[in-house]
């Protein structure tokens, strides 16, 4: 199974990076825009199923799970293991940083205010 995850993982990275070569698009925005959609596709199928099946707490749930996973491991563990490697640190930028943080705030407030309001039961 890994195998084929990492096959279809590896296959799907290039198709994109040679779509983008010749559309004329950056390989960084490849990366973050249809990489990022084409992982989060079993995700949203996932949802779909076990709401139809009358789970949305868990398609929630599962939902949340994954974007935190992403943040608290996906982003950070590939910086470290540059730096760890590297002996050097990466630069991030901060320009916009306010915006996306109040964004997430925000989305969370919604997210929290919507749960609340359906006396926190979703199915």
């Amino acid at each position: 199974c890994a195998v084929y995850i990492a096959f279809f993982s590896y296959l799907m990275v290039w198709w994109s990076t040679v779509v983008g070569l010749l559309l004329g698009i950056p390989i960084e925005i490849m990366g973050l825009t249809i990489l990022a959609i084409g992982t989060s596709v079993p995700d949203l199928l996932e949802s779909i199923i076990v709401t139809r099946d009358g789970k949305g707490d868990m398609a929630l749930s599962s939902s949340i799970g994954s974007n935190i996973f992403d943040v608290t491991v996906g982003l950070p563990l590939p910086w470290l293991l540059f730096t760890i490697i590297n002996g050097e640190a990466i630069e991030v930028g901060t320009n916009g940083l306010l915006v996306s943080v109040t964004t997430l705030v925000a989305m969370l407030a919604i997210t929290i205010i919507s749960i609340a309001v359906g006396g926190w039961r979703l199915t």
